[in-house]
């Protein structure tokens, strides 16, 4: 067995391999750019090397460095993690010509179906049912438009090198694939250094359902069983799960199949996702094969209990697989949310900064039964960067039962406690309780077609409320005893604390009694109903976790003025808990508006302008292209809202610019 591999990586996939190297006995070589410095990664490695600039293609992808590296420190083996190099050739080819190993496909196979191009064709002379699509290199935005418009909208443009939702648009007109094609040649060549793009018919109402294959230089090839990856923005994947909601035995056993026989066609060894479009009646048509470890590979871990890592480094050992198929079994279900840095409420741009709190559930067994496991980069106090993937976390679960498990992910996501940046935990949160989600009827344009606006947030309906009504009446209590006994050592006497509260929240009043014992309190609504509140918070934990009614709820707490803050399921509430007299009061009291910006177009994150499309004076109208803006390798497109003239352009290309700096002005 190899005694020192370097991961050729950064974030939260580094940590993870380091983990299961660490298990084996193995020693482990970090990289890191200048923004890298005090990494997670870097921490956790046996030895660290510094190889460049923060950006990725003066660093992570110059193999040149990596290969530097590898000297310095003599180890034996690379693990490529996911992105950056893990999909290119040359890397491959630069190792085994150095005589360390790769960890991960032999050169030929990620060649043949690391290649989206390749991969196409060669699944088309295997037989395998593909998307209709135009395979060849484009050479401009008016060739893509050509093919764009001979193969009819809407269509995918998509980088040959790329993934993770990089370097991938939908257009649904000519306008939108001349950008399109633009911005995805711009960002696959920054991120994965190749701007080769193709096109292919975009499928409506698909899911995304994807299979692990695993295999070994000695002939065997297994599948893991499949993911579900229909939630997805922008082509980036959000929620996963393994199994599927939707497949049935007979559709699982012949997507598998037809996995490892595309795998053993072009020599493929180690681990590998074979991913497929499938239709509302289960028909499937290969999409492409990523040749690496894929940042959903938890879950399926999870549901079969294979270390996808150490495999992974064993068959580069030249071992051979322990199992067979009939080996692997599905065991319960497990889900996954990704903790991305980017704020829902503004449309997701990316948010950079430092993590003021960060708090993860504890990870491990739970006490109804399941399991939480979240894979992290990150540390409170570390900076979230400009340079790279937003994605900080993934936070998975594990139950016996689909239904349990998107309840332990409920849990594990209102207890996971985040400062500092802008962050999409809202927005999981609210996947996990949407009915449709709940009852697996989803596809790729779930977020489309049940956020056409936006997030916005959540309203939690009648019986949430009054279940956050009861807690934090029942919390306001234990504030105001502390309150009185301390006004009362102050002043020779105790505060009385009364029983009688509104708690108002979510633009609703409720009227309460409280009646307190030494157990908890047992909250009483003018309707009649009772609700039992028992926790052990006190007043400063930012964290309440409760019973009511013996059912769990985790509320993550703020202070307000007569009050809270409280964050749960996707809500962000304030909560205001007053006599019934200062509720009356309260009444009385003007609303504040807030200040109207319909004049200004904001920077809608921090990043760096790429281009000004328009010039002063000029008329614009209803979403033209006003300004482009790159930030964590993404380009986004600033449209006009609505018809105007340009008055005044504060902001040139080039311009490194804060969130809700004025890039223009109107008239």
């Amino acid at each position: 067995m190899f005694k020192k591999i370097l991961i050729a990586n950064r974030g939260e996939i580094a940590c993870r391999v380091i983990k299961t190297a660490r298990k084996m006995g193995i020693k482990t070589v970090a990289v890191y750019s200048d923004a890298d410095a005090n990494a997670l990664h870097v921490k956790m490695a046996d030895e660290a090397v510094h190889i460049g600039p923060p950006p990725a293609n003066q660093s992570y992808i110059v193999i040149d460095k990596i290969m530097e590296a590898i000297r310095k420190t003599g180890a034996e083996a690379v693990h490529p993690g996911y992105g950056f190099l893990s999909e290119r050739m040359d890397f491959a080819a630069a190792l085994e010509k150095e005589g360390v190993v790769f960890i991960g496909p032999p050169s030929p196979a990620i060649e043949a179906m690391g290649d989206k191009i390749t991969s196409k064709k060669l699944a088309q002379e295997a037989g395998v049912s593909t998307v209709p699509g135009y395979m060849g290199l484009i050479a401009d935005a008016d060739e893509a438009v050509k093919i764009s418009d001979q193969i009819g909208y809407p269509v995918m443009i998509k980088a040959s090198a790329g993934g993770g939702g990089k370097g991938m648009r939908i257009a649904w007109n000519a306008e939108e694939a001349r950008e399109g094609f633009q911005s995805s040649k711009n960002e696959a060549a920054n991120s994965f250094g190749d701007d080769r793009i193709f096109i292919e018919k975009f499928v409506t109402q698909p899911r995304h359902i994807e299979i692990q294959v695993l295999a070994d230089q000695h002939g065997n090839c297994v599948y893991l069983h499949e993911r579900e990856c229909s939630i997805q923005r922008r082509n980036q994947k959000v929620i996963e799960e393994a199994p599927s909601p939707f497949l049935d035995e007979a559709t699982r056993k012949a997507m598998g199949e037809q996995a490892c026989a595309l795998a053993k066609a072009v020599g493929y060894t180690s681990a590998g996702t074979v991913e497929f479009i499938v239709d509302g009646n289960r028909n499937f048509y290969f999409l492409e094969m990523n040749t690496r470890l894929q940042v959903e590979h938890p879950v399926t871990e999870l549901i079969t209990g294979v270390d996808l890592v150490e495999q992974m480094i064993r068959v580069a050992n030249g071992e051979p697989l322990p199992f067979k198929q009939e080996d692997l079994k599905i065991n319960g279900w497990a889900m996954e949310s990704r903790l991305y840095a980017e704020d829902p409420y503004r449309n997701f741009l990316p948010s950079i900064g430092r993590l003021t709190r960060y708090r993860p559930p504890v990870e491990g067994h739970t006490t109804r039964g399941g399991i939480v496991r979240n894979d992290t980069g990150v540390f409170e106090g570390g900076e979230i960067s400009m340079f790279y993937d937003p994605m900080i976390a993934k936070l998975c679960t594990w139950a016996p039962t689909r239904a349990e498990a998107i309840e332990e992910m409920r849990l594990a996501l209102d207890t996971f406690e985040v400062e500092g940046i802008g962050h999409n935990l809202p927005f999981c949160a609210a996947v996990m309780d949407h009915p449709k989600f709940c009852a697996g009827e989803m596809t790729t344009a779930f977020i489309a077609e049940e956020y056409p606006e936006g997030f916005e947030g959540v309203t939690l309906d009648p019986m949430m409320l009054k279940r956050v009504a009861a807690a934090t009446a029942a919390m306001n209590r234990v504030a105001e005893i502390r309150r009185s006994r301390i006004s009362g050592t102050l002043g020779n006497h105790e505060r009385h604390v009364g029983d009688t509260w509104v708690v108002s929240l979510q633009g609703e009043a409720f009227p309460v009694t409280i009646a307190a014992d030494k157990t908890g309190s047992t909250v009483k609504f003018e309707d009649g109903t009772h609700l039992r509140v028992e926790s052990d918070w006190t007043p400063g934990k930012t964290l309440a976790q409760l019973l009511v009614e013996s059912v769990p709820l985790v509320l993550k707490v703020g202070k307000l003025p007569m009050g809270f803050r409280i964050r749960v399921r996707g809500a962000d509430l304030k909560v205001h808990v007053r006599t019934p007299r200062a509720h009356e009061l309260s009444l009385l009291m003007p609303e504040k508006l807030p200040p109207d910006t319909s004049k200004f177009l904001l920077c809608p994150m921090p990043g760096l302008i790429v281009k000004i499309n328009v010039e002063e004076g000029q008329e614009v109208q209803e979403g033209q292209a006003l300004a482009t803006v790159e930030a964590m390798k993404m380009e986004n497109i600033l449209k006009a809202e609505r018809k105007g003239v340009v008055k005044k352009i504060n902001a040139a290309a080039g311009a490194s610019l804060k969130v809700d700096d004025i890039i223009m002005e109107f008239e």
